[in-house]
């Protein structure tokens, strides 16, 4: 049997293609299962200095995701022996990676685009995994999509059940049992209760934190010392009745040398602008997205103690200042224009490839594998999910021949 904790991107392939083959999988899932339009009542809350999106639910972040797939990090994992180029095709095609049709691309978008184009900046619309037939286009994205239209791991979890996968929700993986180094099981806490259920091969799919956390408690001290995430803000304006908080977010992207810009609405914009007439409607924002440092560690309660070096923070501002001619040229009204407070989303390498895991992901202790963020080895400073996939897919495969 495999155990599986957790039912992010990671977890949830994993779990769908073992279970495919008729291996015997139980699912441990920390949150509860949701629909999905009910996520954002799931994000995590860290400590007061650091404003990192993460969530506890079935599906992981996945669920209040913008469901954006982008190949990352080919070079720096073609280092370590891994080729994803297989996986890619397969995942590509499994959850159906596209971009999307001219029908779900809003005014705002497209003024995005044009507006990139015309700087002659690399801009393209953005690949996803969005079914058009069930979106409503009402630019929920970030809260749980309320018509199931986009891939969440949820999706996986449900077709791994219907395949004889066992799932176990709103229960806390506290340990892996090991003996002699080898897996024999994990514990963990549901219902106030203790209980344990042994295999003799476990991946840990809880998310840069929650792996962490785990690790350290079945003795692999130094997960965890490191961590990355992404950093982000939000830079918007005023534009009379744009109307781009209903689009589908994220649906375009400027590929700078040292950040990525997407179209993403932000209420906290309009909190910039003294016109109190201002509504939502009014508002044309864009995702401002970096890689960082890796300057920063879990702590022992799980609170992330985050560090921004120089580069971080020029990075960032070249990004900013791209953005703010992007609004102009798209007719924002330049002296409205602000930003919200700098936030992190993709939290991962506390549990690096060649670091505390091998390629094979299997980490000191034999049986004991990890499938999440918490494996790159470097902040991609792009949406991770669809290279979560792919290593999970290449996991997966090599579970299946063991």
């Amino acid at each position: 049997m495999v155990i599986i904790v957790g039912t992010g991107a990671g977890g949830a392939i994993i779990a769908r293609e073992l279970a495919k083959e008729n291996i015997q999988v139980t699912i441990i899932e920390k949150g509860p299962y949701i629909k999905s339009g009910e996520a954002f009542n799931y994000y995590d809350k860290y400590n007061d200095s650091v404003d990192l999106l993460t969530t506890t639910c079935i599906g992981g972040a996945t669920i209040v995701s913008m469901a954006n797939m982008v190949r990352a990090l080919d070079e720096e994992l073609h280092e370590f022996g891994i080729d994803l180029t297989e996986e890619y095709d397969y995942v590509e095609k499994l959850v159906g990676v596209h971009q999307l049709d001219d029908s779900h691309i809003g005014r705002g978008t497209q003024l995005f685009l044009d507006a990139g184009r015309e700087l002659g900046l690399n801009t393209l619309k953005m690949p996803k995994a969005i079914r058009e037939e069930d979106c409503v286009q009402c630019g929920r994205c970030a809260f749980g999509c309320p018509a199931d239209a986009k891939f969440s791991g949820k999706d996986f979890v449900d077709e791994a059940v219907e395949a004889g996968a066992k799932l176990i929700t709103d229960a806390e993986v506290i340990e892996v049992i090991s003996d002699n180094n080898k897996v024999k099981g994990v514990s963990y806490i549901k219902d106030n209760k203790k209980e344990s259920i042994y295999a003799d091969t476990v991946v840990l799919s809880a998310g840069a934190i929650g792996t962490t956390l785990i690790l350290r408690q079945s003795g692999i001290e130094d997960a965890g010392s490191e961590i990355f995430f992404d950093p982000f803000v939000t830079v918007g304006g005023y534009l009379k009745d744009i109307n781009f908080n209903t689009e589908v977010q994220m649906a375009g992207l400027v590929i700078g040398k040292n950040f990525v810009l997407s179209p993403h609405f932000s209420s906290f914009i309009k909190g910039n602008i003294d016109d109190k007439k201002v509504d939502d409607k009014d508002i044309l924002s864009i995702m401002v997205k970096t890689a960082d440092d890796c300057r920063g560690y879990v702590d022992s309660e799980g609170d992330v103690i985050k560090e921004n070096t120089i580069q971080d923070i020029r990075y960032l501002a070249e990004g900013v200042a791209t953005a703010g001619f992007i609004l102009q040229k798209a007719g924002v009204d330049p002296s409205t224009i602000g930003s919200t407070v700098y936030r992190g989303a993709h939290p991962g390498g506390t549990a690096k490839i060649g670091k505390i895991v091998d390629s094979n992901q299997e980490t000191e202790i034999e049986g004991l594998f990890v499938s999440d963020a918490s494996v790159l080895p470097i902040s991609p400073g792009k949406p991770p999910i669809l290279t979560i996939l792919a290593l999970s897919k290449r996991l997966a495969d090599y579970l299946k021949n063991r």
